[in-house]
């Protein structure tokens, strides 16, 4: 098809939407390493996953080799809520940039939860409820998985404790104030309710959190309470594998108007949204029928790819959850205080570790301030306001573009704008009043958390 006739945003139809998730690990030769009980260090059994994950997910979680999990039509109904996603042209931005080159972005803030994070939401809370338990418990960065998961589990009748990273709950509030319209119990973290919190609070005292720290209190209190399990927005197996719907949504709109990505760039955190996009290319790219460029962008201030280690380590600050095999930069460290909240995990998803440790994928660091300056001038041609957390990726995807302007090549640039920011808008201001700093982790402050990584 001619380009002039591909429109602006391109919807698939309700027919073409996915109806399995498909499990990347399938095609990789060289798996993700196993998690490892920490005080064993054998790899963990589905017994012992299943005290802390429902019994679905834990198989899920555990299976390297079935390409496809059909998604049950529960799921599948739900998300023609929202789904299917639009794939948009960024016509605007790349006339503002005078550049050759094609750039797309797969829109994933067209639900109330505001992000990608529903896709696994929903699945998650499907598999609790129909467990027959009572509610779970997760943590949250800036809120858009424990908004997901709130809005999941109010549609389906379970309770829902979300433990949000302290510097995020003060930051945004109205995020947990949506929380609470879904009916989750939403308490700031580390919080002296727990007694791993009260542990961390000691060590660290005035703390804003990270990610692994609220993980661990919400494994504490999921283990402790009678009919009640955890749950996770990112970094795990499972929860990539729901989020591939982003991805073979994206595939099946590119195939449909004959465009093929030269350069495929995601955000990453824990890696649960970057994984999603990129998962069907990636399956391409490993069975040797097409060839991307994959970039993830993370934060400089938490460069877990980009300046951690490939080893095994705890997920959480506690030192209560399995050992991964991942990019870490040690579970004690602790970002700074910065806005990207969902980009604050110490670690990465071991899928995505494996890849890149193969030269699979490539990582950059960006700065925070250049990131809001690109959020700011996307916004201003694509009416859209971004997420902090996406705007990392738009950083990249308008760097990559203007080297095409350098050297005249037509790329063909995908990236993923995973949520909206209206609720950053304190981000916002700060970088308007410029009192928005970049603090970027010092060689000694990294190595301080590497040396206590676990002898694996």
């Amino acid at each position: 098809m001619s380009e002039n006739k591909i429109p602006y945003k391109i919807y698939l139809e309700e027919s073409e939407m996915p109806k399995s998730w498909y499990n990347l690990r399938a095609d990789m030769k060289n798996k993700p390493a196993p998690l490892l009980n920490p005080g064993t260090l054998q790899p963990m059994t589905a017994e012992e996953l299943s005290g802390v994950f429902c019994q679905e997910l834990v198989k899920q979680e555990l299976d390297n080799d079935t390409p496809f999990f059909e998604i049950p039509a529960e799921i599948r109904d739900f998300y023609k809520m929202y789904r299917p996603s639009p794939l948009v042209r960024a016509y605007c931005l790349e006339e503002k940039l005078q550049t050759p080159a094609k750039i797309y972005y797969k829109f994933e803030g067209n639900n109330t939860s505001g992000s990608h994070k529903l896709n696994s939401a929903i699945a998650q809370a499907y598999y609790a409820k129909n467990q027959g338990l009572k509610g779970v418990t997760t943590e949250t960065g800036a809120g858009q998985w424990g908004t997901a998961l709130s809005m999941a589990c109010s549609y389906l009748g379970l309770d829902c404790k979300v433990y949000m990273v302290k510097c995020s709950y003060e930051q945004k509030p109205f995020r947990r104030e949506v929380m609470k319209v879904y009916g989750a119990d939403v308490t700031p973290s580390p919080s002296d309710t727990t007694n791993v919190g009260r542990k961390i609070l000691e060590e660290f005292p005035g703390t804003g959190g990270s990610l692994g720290c609220a993980i661990s209190e919400a494994v504490e209190v999921a283990t402790s309470t009678e009919g009640y399990r955890y749950v996770l927005g990112s970094v795990l197996n499972q929860v990539l594998l729901h989020q591939s719907v982003i991805g073979l949504e994206t595939k099946t709109a590119m195939d449909k108007y004959g465009i093929k990505p030269d350069v495929i760039i995601g955000c990453a955190g824990g890696g649960s949204n970057l994984g999603g996009l990129i998962s069907p290319f990636m399956g391409e790219k490993l069975r040797g029928e097409a060839d991307y460029r994959i970039i993830a962008v993370e934060p400089a201030s938490c460069p877990s790819f980009t300046r951690g280690e490939y080893r095994y380590d705890f997920c959480d600050t506690g030192m209560v959850c399995p050992l991964a095999k991942m990019y870490t930069l040690g579970s004690s460290f602790i970002p700074s205080a910065d806005h990207a909240g969902g980009l604050r995990f110490h670690g990465m998803s071991s899928v995505l570790s494996q890849l890149y440790a193969d030269g699979l994928m490539e990582a950059v660091s960006v700065k925070q301030t250049d990131v809001f300056k690109a959020a700011e001038e996307f916004a201003r041609v694509e009416g859209i306001l971004p997420a902090p957390e996406s705007s990392h990726a738009i950083l990249a995807a308008v760097n990559e573009a203007l080297k095409c302007k350098e050297t005249g090549e037509e790329k063909t640039i995908l990236f993923g704008l995973t949520g909206t920011g209206y609720f950053d808008l304190v981000a916002y201001e700060k970088f308007h009043m410029g009192e928005m700093v970049n603090t970027i982790p010092t060689d000694e402050d990294i190595r301080k958390s590497l040396d206590r990584l676990p002898k694996v």
